[in-house]
């Protein structure tokens, strides 16, 4: 059975019964509470809400995704289809087969004001890809470090009296601090640089751009963000990751008084590189061609937030969300994305 029909037998249902009261108007009264499992975006949300004047908060994100076999735009390829064979040769002398990529985020928020938050988020990448040569040779490259750190603000722009309906501006920057020089082992070099997509960073300085409504009603919590990542520049290795926007809607329920559970939709596109490194040879393994990088992608998601009311561990919350690939339309030949995790801890004071 296709995954996305699978998500649509699952999501359905559980939509109907989280709408369920919101049709009967059995919770019929506005109010936006701070604290509350609800009270939050899904932990894949960044950027979703704002601090009273005064507050801090901490948080921590771990998110694991793995890809694996190939896809050229939506269809299906197999590595073989890739490379071809020594007496009918494919495109490239290697191809990718799997890709495992974890990142741990490390941000803080602050409220200056009713008005203003500032954040910063700071992150640290592992990589790792295996592949298989033409020959049917298989070796892996790794790469680890620190990625690229965020910085900006969410400004208020609308704030309903009751505070059941917010809207706020996503303004940021992203600072090159992750190393766009990674090298490893492979068959043909020792110390080889590594593609594009094995860098712990972007390289260049990129706008980050945003808006996000949160509407609160009894036990509910809705939503919608628009963000985009765009690279301001060619980096010192001359090239520029595509622009990128992301448009998500997510829908939560307050199940008891420290848990709720969401739904969330998310359209992502992205643009190819422009430029290239003279140090990659583009018909070597297709993630050294920047034609085979971007494309469309549709995911649906699932999510718990607890939140503790009392106790030794009160104000925390501990969040879990399973990320489920719909569609994927690649430019070009690329891994697919499986299902993956992402999960957090957040602390306000």
């Amino acid at each position: 059975m296709p995954a996305q029909t699978k998500a649509l037998q699952i999501a359905l249902p559980l939509l109907a019964l989280m709408a369920a009261p919101l049709a009967s108007g059995s919770a019929a009264h506005h109010h936006a509470a701070s604290v509350g499992p609800a009270s939050h975006a899904p932990i894949g949300v960044m950027g979703d809400h704002r601090h009273k004047a005064g507050e801090w908060m901490l948080s921590y994100r771990v998110m694991d995704m793995r890809m694996e076999g190939l896809m050229q735009g939506s269809s299906q390829v197999s590595a073989g289809d890739v490379t071809g064979t020594m007496m009918m040769p494919g495109n490239y002398m290697v191809a990718p087969t799997r890709m495992d990529m974890e990142m741990q985020m490390l941000g803080a928020m602050y409220a200056p004001s009713d008005d203003l938050t500032l954040m910063l988020m700071t992150s640290y990448k592992r990589n790792e890809m295996d592949h298989v040569t033409r020959m049917g040779m298989r070796f892996t490259t790794r790469s680890e470090g620190l990625g690229d750190t965020k910085v900006g603000g969410l400004i208020r722009l609308f704030e309903a009296d009751d505070h059941s309906h917010t809207l706020h501006l996503n303004a940021g920057l992203s600072l090159p601090t992750g190393s766009i020089d990674e090298k490893d082992d492979t068959p043909s070099m020792a110390d080889a640089k590594l593609p594009y997509g094995m860098q712990l960073g972007s390289g260049s300085l990129d706008l980050l751009p945003g808006i996000t409504w949160q509407a609160y009603q009894g036990a509910y919590n809705w939503g919608a963000q628009l963000s985009a990542v765009l690279p301001m520049e060619r980096n010192d290795n001359d090239y520029r990751l595509g622009n990128s926007a992301a448009l998500t809607v997510w829908l939560a329920r307050k199940a008891t008084d420290f848990l709720s559970y969401s739904l969330r939709l998310t359209g992502e596109s992205q643009g190819k590189i422009d430029g290239e490194r003279d140090d990659l040879n583009p018909m070597m393994v297709t993630t050294a061609d920047t034609d085979n990088y971007g494309g469309d992608r549709l995911s649906l998601s699932y999510g718990l937030n607890a939140y503790i009311p009392d106790g030794a561990l009160r104000g925390h919350r501990f969040a879990l969300e399973y990320t489920l690939p719909l569609h994927q339309d690649l430019n070009g030949v690329q891994l697919e994305r499986e299902p993956y995790f992402t999960a957090g801890w957040q602390l306000a004071f």
